[in-house]
């Protein structure tokens, strides 16, 4: 399943819905790209809802450290949301969840992220 992803502002967090499976680096380059951009732009919220996405590898991983580190060195931070338990494990086995915030809802990561 190819990896696809749709953006959305909401308060002052840039919301990132992911769909598919993120597997490889290139994949999501536009996606990045929009980050990129979006950070530069001085919005340095960002939230990365997994509700979709079905599954992630160690290269999916190292998009998701790479959002969190331009994130945090322009003074903002990252959430995720709505992790299916295949993708919750990997981020236990990584412990990448205690780096990243990690929620149960859009709107539960919307209010970290805001307050």
């Amino acid at each position: 399943m190819i990896f696809q992803y749709k953006s959305e502002k909401q308060d002052n967090v840039y919301v990132f819905h992911l769909f598919g499976e993120l597997i490889d680096r290139e994949q999501p380059k536009p996606m990045l790209e929009e980050i990129d951009r979006v950070i530069a732009g001085g919005n340095n919220l960002i939230l990365l809802d997994m509700k979709s996405l079905k599954y992630i590898n160690s290269s999916g991983l190292n998009v998701l450290i790479h959002v969190l580190t331009k994130s945090r060195k322009a003074g903002g931070d990252v959430a995720i949301s709505n992790v299916n338990e295949k993708n919750k494990e990997l981020l236990v086995i990584t412990k990448l969840d205690s780096i990243f915030n990690v929620c149960k809802t859009i709107e539960e990561g919307i209010i970290l992220l805001t307050q």
